[in-house]
């Protein structure tokens, strides 16, 4: 049997390794249009590869998986992220969590990952041509012809089956090799990016990161929460990354100009706050209200804060009363910045779309209406916010076609 395997990511070359374990007569070829395997596993987590999230903290999936969460919900029952752990620890990679759920290799080097999994397809005889770019996948039942480009030169290779595993794409033209099989696309655009804000008293602010913040999107139920970094073109973090994420469509269908609002104080109400600064006027009447304030903000934070709410810094706290009183508050709990467009994140790029969830088996991600033809990964219409959870779905979903192939 010969296996094609479009894509040398993560859901790909996992998927590959899975096969061939199972199936070591099989001849598995994984073709990837970039001049090496798994280049986008070596820059996630910043060079250190967030490869998975001990999902403590995840209450529901709808939380980190704003698309395809009860897709990953069946899916998890084959393998989940335990088994993800697991997995790579029985291949020898050492692995840490951290404080805030996310797992990394403990050499901190997203290396280690990519040598583990290409060690393991050599091994195991995965064929890997790279610098082919996949241009058609036409069905000739019982087999696909698959046509490629090479240098310039096209080839035609039949396989009994198929993988697609190509990552997101950018623009609707990424998905051109699917043409011939009539499915249904979901329009794609950017997911995980941070926010061009134009406001130049915040964006001074440059550095300053707030360990807990709350961003909503105006207009909208989607609230976040989490670090909050500003930066020279606006915010980021994982509050902000997390609003983009949920946010994706909405946003891209506003070109990028929208408020967010941002609560300085986290999950702080205006009761709270209300009785927060009522306290601070009782027990600092005689400071000035630039020397005493929240220590989950910095100085120059509060200063623009004070600022946004128009009140004096040589204001004491004894008169901040009535509408000034309410104006700080609501700066505090709903600061509202324009959002003039969107900035990517750092290396990475995440989009939403992809194969409709719709057109796919959701127990073996095989096509409804193609036999032998597969999907994993962000081809599909699934994506994550960012803390491990992307890379998690791509080895679940790997596992899952290989898994499901095998049995066939």
């Amino acid at each position: 049997m010969r296996i094609v395997i479009i894509g040398a990511g993560a859901a790909g070359c996992f998927a590959a390794i899975e096969l061939k374990r199972r199936c070591p007569e099989a001849e598995v070829t994984v073709f990837e249009k970039g001049t090496k395997p798994l280049a986008k596993v070596a820059i996630t987590g910043g060079g250190r590869c967030n490869l998975t999230n001990s999902f403590a903290e995840v209450k529901s999936l709808e939380q980190v998986y704003p698309r395809g969460f009860r897709l990953m919900k069946k899916l998890f029952h084959h393998f989940s992220p335990t088994d993800a752990y697991e997995w790579f620890e029985r291949e020898g990679v050492g692995l840490v969590t951290q404080d805030d759920e996310c797992v990394f290799p403990q050499s901190q080097d997203a290396m280690e990952i990519v040598f583990t999994l290409t060690s393991l397809m050599n091994r195991l005889g995965v064929n890997t041509l790279c610098g082919c770019k996949v241009m058609d996948i036409a069905p000739h039942l019982p087999y696909y012809a698959v046509s490629y480009t090479k240098a310039e030169n096209t080839n035609v290779i039949e396989a009994d089956k198929v993988i697609v595993t190509t990552g997101g794409h950018p623009s609707p033209s990424g998905f051109d090799m699917l043409i011939s099989l009539d499915l249904e696309i979901v329009p794609p655009v950017p997911s995980l990016f941070s926010l061009c804000i134009a406001d130049k008293s915040l964006t001074s602010l440059m550095g300053t990161v707030v360990e807990q913040a709350q961003v909503s999107l105006a207009g909208t139920k989607i609230k976040t929460s989490g670090p909050l970094l500003i930066t020279h073109w606006g915010i980021s973090g994982p509050a902000v990354l997390k609003l983009s994420s949920h946010g994706a469509r909405i946003l891209a269908e506003k070109n990028y100009q929208a408020n967010v609002m941002v609560n300085w104080l986290f999950e702080m109400s205006n009761n709270d706050v209300h009785e927060m600064l009522s306290a601070y006027v009782r027990k600092h009447s005689a400071k000035k209200i630039t020397s005493a304030y929240p220590s989950t903000l910095n100085a120059r934070l509060w200063a623009h804060l004070v600022q946004r709410a128009k009140l004096s810094a040589d204001m004491r706290w004894s008169e901040l009363q009535g509408k000034a009183f309410n104006r700080l508050l609501t700066v505090l709990t709903s600061d509202t910045y324009h959002v003039t467009g969107k900035n990517r994140y750092k290396d990475e790029f995440v989009t939403c779309g992809g194969v409709s969830l719709n057109s796919l088996k959701h127990d073996t991600l095989e096509a409804k209406n193609h036999p032998g033809l597969y999907f994993a990964g962000e081809v599909t219409d699934v994506d994550a916010i960012t803390g491990g959870f992307n890379l998690q779905a791509a080895w679940t979903m790997g596992y899952v076609v290989a898994s499901s192939l095998n049995e066939k």
